[in-house]
């Protein structure tokens, strides 16, 4: 095949794929008219309404006061938690800061534990 010849294949696969192509294209309608069912007055005392009303979707210091939560609990009690929380222990606490560690009781005696460790310090299998 000859260079003439690969050429006018290679025309004719694009024009083809051209003419495919064409039968998936979409058509333009035209700019659509707009269609609203309120009138002028209505939409323009809505904006106004809307324009006077706090922004909901404001956060952070641009949302105003923080609404007042009803609470049930008295002044006292809640004064009272606050002092026994700030004298207990941090629960949030982690490393050095979090004291001591709680004793743990354990079942096994000290010569079982002492013999397993040697024996893992040795490289010998534990007992499962």
């Amino acid at each position: 095949m000859n260079s003439r010849q690969r050429i006018a294949l290679s025309a004719l696969a694009f024009a083809m794929l051209g003419t495919a192509g064409a039968v998936h294209a979409e058509t333009y309608e035209g700019v659509h008219s707009i269609t609203s069912y309120a009138s002028r007055a209505d939409v323009r005392a809505d904006a106004v309404a809307a324009a006077h009303n706090d922004n909901p979707y404001a956060d952070g210091a641009n949302a105003g006061p923080a609404s007042v939560i009803a609470s049930s609990t008295s002044r006292a009690a809640v004064r009272a938690e606050a002092v026994a929380a700030a004298h207990s222990d941090n629960p949030y606490a982690e490393g050095a800061s979090s004291g001591t560690a709680p004793v743990v009781a354990s079942t096994l005696d000290r010569a079982t534990v002492r013999a397993a460790a040697r024996a893992a310090a040795r490289g010998d299998a534990l007992p499962l």
